[in-house]
């Protein structure tokens, strides 16, 4: 992974953000013993969208940066919604994103023997004990933010009958959501998390690596931190709204060292979570997208998924870029979706080579090319960088170029091809429009041109200029393709769901490329010459039948459409306000 000195806070005079200046100060202080030890810990309960990238990347950037380490921890707690399934989609987005986690692979299950004894251990102390109360007896009695809550009747069980509960809890005795364990904390603390949370539920349901050697599982807020103490992790990173967690990951951490069950308190940080324009993270509004057939699934090339953004041919490089671009506060922000995009194209411009493709094609004749001739153009695949070498690329007497190249009756700075007119064929030659060919109902379906052999390359030899170059392809060569046109999922900036939903966030044509693209492999980047960045599907792409996703666009068309409706609507403005 790229170094992330660049992920900065705004209010910073040093270079470095608040997080870097707290890891700096620990270090300086030789607390932890000047460890720098940091991890992700996702629950293997669905796919990583583009806000857990921020996450990744910044505790496998610190861990870097400091010569510290990095695990990857899967919270799995919940077996009713958890699979091994999620759980290789997650490694693969995280390696894909950069970050290696060596041998530090880890799962709280592995922890489930410690954190009950762990739990057995509060019991003995006082600091927890076995309700009867049911979920909802517990959330009624729990209070609200101007209300203390109500002390459980079984909050005052002694030690003996709590152990005794608690085993049987274990062993069976005791119907699903009959019992639960709770902490003992403060029933009228200010934050509604300390009013004696649930440590462990009764849940009669297999987990997918422990089978059914549990019937007990301990919660999330109980099991993170000590999961966090347990590996030695130093900085425990998450995002803001965990910040309202921080008191009771503490509160259990602090009674397990006051009793001897771990030896290390780690230290849980909180940054503000990446919300991007023109995107959802919700799991239950993306879900709707999914089961309403609005997508293909969750990797969908346009969810905000990390395994769609792949599939569509965002690079891992230009995530990252991004992520850099960001920065790391504690303020809330929605970043522009545009500045994901312009590190798209920052990183495809200089990686991605060029070839030619025609989407919407128009036939162009050149009467005086030779009869059955065909040769094949030496062109260079990246016109920055000489070291990408050459390709040949076949011409002949029929080609393909853009419908929008040619006009018959053009408007004023039109400068491509129309009747008498002279353009550039890109590396190739010179060529005048002196005829069209119409259908029965008036459309052209040729174009019918001569070309200048002495233009080869693309220059005339008598040093007279033309203001257009358009691109095009060999019609007897070209391959037929399958283009799809991915655009933003949602039209607005702050969608709500379905009902902001972009029917145009998908166009499916029939293209035509040059030959040199059948022998990509899967997942190649292009810039199809004037078109945009594509990429050779991953999932669908055969020599057979050639299925290509366009990345993004040249330019950032959302940007202009935007200028124009904000300058529509100052026009319509002016126009009220002369009215009144």
């Amino acid at each position: 992974m790229k170094s992330s000195k660049d992920l900065t806070d705004e209010s910073s005079d040093t270079g470095l953000d608040f997080i870097r200046k707290i890891v700096e100060e620990d270090i300086r202080n030789n607390k932890n013993e000047g460890r720098v030890h940091t991890r992700f810990p996702p629950e293997p309960n669905g796919w990583m969208h583009i806000g857990h990238a921020m996450a990744i990347y910044l505790s496998y950037s610190i861990a870097q940066e400091y010569s510290g380490l990095f695990n990857l921890r899967f919270d799995d707690t919940d077996p009713s919604k958890e699979s091994m399934e999620y759980v290789e989609a997650i490694k693969e987005d995280i390696q894909w994103l950069g970050a290696d986690w060596e041998d530090r692979l880890y799962f709280a299950s592995d922890y489930f023997e410690k954190l009950y004894d762990f739990a057995v251990g509060l019991i003995k102390a006082g600091k927890a004990y076995v309700c009867d109360l049911n979920v909802d007896e517990i959330r009624e009695q729990r209070g609200s933010l101007t209300e203390p809550g109500v002390n459980s009747p079984f909050r005052d069980r002694s030690v003996e009958e709590n152990l005794d509960l608690f085993k049987r809890m274990r062993e069976g005795e005791f119907e699903d959501g009959s019992r639960v364990l709770r902490a003992k904390v403060d029933m009228a603390s200010p934050n509604l998390l300390m009013r004696d949370p649930i440590m462990y539920r009764i849940k009669r349901v297999s987990h997918y690596r422990t089978g059914d050697d549990w019937i007990i599982y301990p919660s999330y807020d109980y099991t993170h931190g000590e999961s966090d103490a347990i590996e030695g992790i130093t900085h425990s990173l998450c995002s803001l709204e965990f910040e309202t967690h921080r008191p009771l990951y503490d509160w259990f951490v602090d009674e397990l060292l006051a009793i001897g069950k771990i030896e290390h308190k780690p230290r849980q940080i909180e940054f503000s979570r990446l919300n991007v324009t023109y995107t959802i993270t919700s799991k239950r509004r993306l879900l709707e997208l999914v089961d309403g057939g609005y997508v293909s699934g969750w990797d969908d090339p346009r969810m905000p998924i990390l395994a769609g953004l792949r599939n569509r041919g965002f690079p891992a490089s230009a995530i990252r870029m991004f992520l850099g671009k960001v920065g790391v506060t504690k303020r809330k922000k929605n970043i522009d979706m545009g500045l994901l995009e312009a590190c798209v194209r920052e990183e495809l411009d200089r990686d991605a080579n060029r070839v030619m493709a025609v989407l919407n094609p128009l036939t162009v004749i050149l009467t005086n090319y030779p009869e059955g001739q065909e040769e094949y153009l030496e062109i260079p695949n990246h016109p920055k960088d000489e070291s990408r070498g050459t390709r040949k690329v076949p011409f002949s007497k029929v080609l393909l170029i853009e419908r929008d190249d040619f006009m018959e009756d053009p408007p004023k700075k039109f400068y491509r091809l129309t009747l008498g007119r002279e353009v550039r064929l890109r590396n190739a030659y010179f060529i005048k429009c002196n005829d069209v060919v119409k259908d029965k109902s008036g459309n052209i379906v040729e174009v019918h041109c001569t070309y200048d052999p002495e233009t080869k390359g693309g220059s005339a030899p008598d040093g007279r200029k033309v203001r257009a170059t358009i691109h095009w392809v060999s019609k007897s060569h070209a391959l037929k393709s399958e283009i799809r046109l991915y655009d933003r999922l949602f039209t607005r900036e702050d969608p709500i769901g379905i009902s902001d939903y972009n029917p145009d966030s998908l166009t499916t044509i029939t293209g035509f490329v040059e030959p040199s693209v059948g022998e990509a492999e899967p997942g190649t980047h292009y810039q199809f010459e004037r078109l945009g960045y594509f990429f050779t599907n991953l999932q669908e792409f055969s020599k057979d039948t050639i299925v290509i996703n366009r990345t993004i666009t040249l330019r950032d068309t959302w940007a202009k459409i935007k200028k124009q409706h904000l300058s529509t609507r100052k026009k319509g403005q002016r126009k009220q306000k002369k009215k009144n």
